[in-house]
């Protein structure tokens, strides 16, 4: 049996997914934070624009933790938290709370999961694209 090993998520991996964020939303006049948590979970990177409102520091570490622990984009799993649908009560079954708005991205490498960068400040869209473009940055 094989074990190929991928390279985990570095710090210049990290910084490099906050700057591509941060310059697709300021092209857009989109002022953000950005964050980025390893494989296991943990802050690599984190950035604040001094314009962002103050939640969306929260709220990108949030959909970014999201995204990391159900591998998958939150802009994916918003309507799985509506009420009657598969994880209603989701969101609030956990200890550390998950968010469901659009913003948090998975981050892959050679096909597995190394990481997470989640994007608030913006609309949902606005976030889930500056996210969706900085992951792409890694493939």
């Amino acid at each position: 049996m094989s074990t190929t090993s991928v390279a985990p998520l570095s710090i210049e991996d990290a910084e490099l997914l906050v700057a591509t964020a941060r310059r697709a939303a300021e092209a857009a006049g989109v002022s953000v934070s950005v964050t980025v948590l390893d494989v296991g979970g943990h802050l690599l990177a984190f950035r604040r624009d001094d314009r962002a409102v103050l939640i969306s520091g929260e709220t990108s570490t949030r959909k970014a933790y999201t995204a990391l622990q159900l591998n998958a984009p939150t802009a994916d799993l918003v309507d799985a938290v509506q009420p009657g649908a598969l994880f209603h009560t989701l969101p609030t079954a956990l200890d550390r709370p998950l968010l469901f708005i659009a913003g948090g991205v998975p981050v892959h490498r050679d096909g597995r999961l190394i990481g997470a960068v989640g994007v608030g400040g913006g609309a949902p869209e606005q976030d889930h694209g500056f996210a969706t473009e900085a992951a792409r940055t890694l493939v």
